[in-house]
């Protein structure tokens, strides 16, 4: 069966921990499959604020996810603490990739390898629309 490859981007901008609550715990004891998922968006969320910016306001516009993709590395335990890597590249017309390194403090293993496409939308006209150069600027440095 074909794997998904993901590479990586040598550099992150952004770094930030969060810890695995017991929500996050699936039926197999360790950290579940859609609990990534939302550690990445968790992440995402405080690396946009250091560009003192939103999904919902991101220059001239908002941010919509087009695509995820998540390759997962090793298993994440209650209460581990999670340091995740985060940064944005691939900018293209319409929106940017962002990429996430998540590894467990605990055990200095990768605990997942992830990338979000991003897409710039007007939530109000609910249509995709041209990404705001100064964004792309401000987040290519």
């Amino acid at each position: 069966m074909a794997r998904i490859k993901l590479k990586l981007p040598e550099h992150f901008s952004y770094s930030t921990e969060i810890i695995i609550r017991i929500d996050d715990i699936n039926y197999g004891g360790h950290l579940g499959n859609d609990s990534v998922l939302s550690i990445m968006h968790e992440a995402r969320i405080r690396y946009l604020k250091e560009y003192e910016v939103s999904e919902l306001k991101f220059g001239k516009a908002g941010l919509i996810m087009a695509d995820t993709v998540i390759v997962y590395k090793s298993e994440g335990f209650h209460q581990d603490v999670i340091k995740v890597e985060v940064t944005a590249t691939d900018f293209s017309k319409f929106g940017f990739d962002i990429y996430y390194k998540l590894v467990n403090k605990s055990t200095d293993k990768d605990l997942a390898h992830a990338k979000t496409g991003m897409v710039c939308y007007d939530y109000e006209k609910k249509k995709i629309v041209l990404l705001d150069e100064t964004m792309k600027e401000k987040m290519s440095l």
